[in-house]
C-alpha cells in the first residue's frame, strides 16, 4: 500500500474463534455447507470486495492450523494474517486490529454469517465513511414479547424502529481501538461498546439472508440460501 492510501483503505476482521456450544459438538467453523467450510463462504466474498485492502482471520486455537492451510490453497491473497482468538468475542476483536495493517476504517464480521454478500458490505464501506460507525441491521419483522424468567408475558413491544442487529461492523479505525482500550468489562458487540463511550453508530440495510449459524438446524437454512444463489440443489 502506498504512502498516503492508509486513511481511505478499509480492513476486514473476521471473527471465528468461538466455541460453538449449541452445534451439538460440531466445530462450527469448519462445519462443512454444500461442500466447503462454512466460514470459508464470509472469508471469501471480502478477498473478493474491492473496497476491501486487507483481512485478519481470526480463529481457535485447534483450527490454526487448518485454517492457515484453507486461505493458502484457496489462494485468499487480502488474507495477511491467521491468528488465534481470545477468551471473550471482543478479545479476539482486539487480537485481530493488533494483527492489522493499519487502514482508516475496519470492518468486524462474524465468521458464523457464511451468506454475507457483497452488497452488504459496499454498503457498510459507504456507511463508515459517511458516519464512522455503522452496524448492518434488518427491521424486525415478528411481533415482540417480553416475559419473566418463567416465561410469563409482561407486555408485547411495539415493533416500529426496533432492528436486529447484524454484522458487518464497521468503524473508523481508531474510534474502535479508543473503544477497545478504554472500555473494561464483556460487551454483545462491538457497536455497543462505542455506544458506551458516547459514540454515536448509525444503521445500514442488512439483509434477511444474513443470518447466523448458531445451531444445527441453521445449517440447512444457510444451505438453502447459498444454493439458491448458485442455482445449485441441495
Amino acid at each position: 500500500m502506498r504512502e498516503g492510501d492508509h486513511a481511505s483503505a478499509t480492513g476486514a476482521i473476521i471473527v471465528a474463534a468461538g466455541r460453538g456450544l449449541r452445534m451439538g459438538g460440531r466445530d462450527k467453523v469448519l462445519t462443512a455447507l454444500l461442500g466447503k467450510p462454512l466460514v470459508m463462504y464470509s472469508l471469501e466474498v471480502f478477498n473478493d470486495a474491492p473496497g476491501v485492502s486487507a483481512i485478519v482471520l481470526v480463529v481457535s486455537a485447534d483450527n490454526l492450523d487448518t485454517c492457515r492451510r484453507l486461505v493458502e490453497e484457496r489462494g485468499l491473497r487480502k488474507v495477511t494474517d491467521v491468528r488465534v482468538g481470545g477468551e471473550r468475542r471482543r478479545d479476539s476483536v482486539s487480537l485481530g486490529l493488533e494483527g492489522m495493517p493499519d487502514p482508516g476504517s475496519t470492518i468486524v464480521h462474524d465468521g458464523a454469517r457464511p451468506c454475507v454478500d457483497a452488497a452488504t458490505i459496499a454498503r457498510g464501506i459507504d456507511a463508515v465513511h459517511r458516519h464512522g460507525a455503522a452496524v448492518a441491521a434488518v427491521p424486525v419483522k415478528d411481533t415482540i414479547k417480553s416475559a419473566t424468567r418463567d416465561r410469563r408475558v409482561t407486555k408485547t413491544i411495539d415493533r416500529e424502529g426496533l432492528w436486529a442487529a447484524q454484522t458487518p461492523q464497521v468503524f473508523r479505525t481508531q474510534v474502535l481501538k479508543d473503544a477497545h482500550g478504554a472500555l473494561e468489562g464483556d460487551f454483545t458487540d462491538d457497536a455497543a461498546m462505542v455506544e458506551a463511550r458516547g459514540g454515536t453508530v448509525s444503521l445500514f440495510m442488512g439483509s434477511y439472508d444474513n443470518i447466523k449459524v448458531t445451531t444445527p438446524e441453521d445449517v440447512a437454512i444457510a444451505e438453502a440460501i447459498l444454493a439458491s444463489r448458485s442455482g445449485a440443489g441441495v
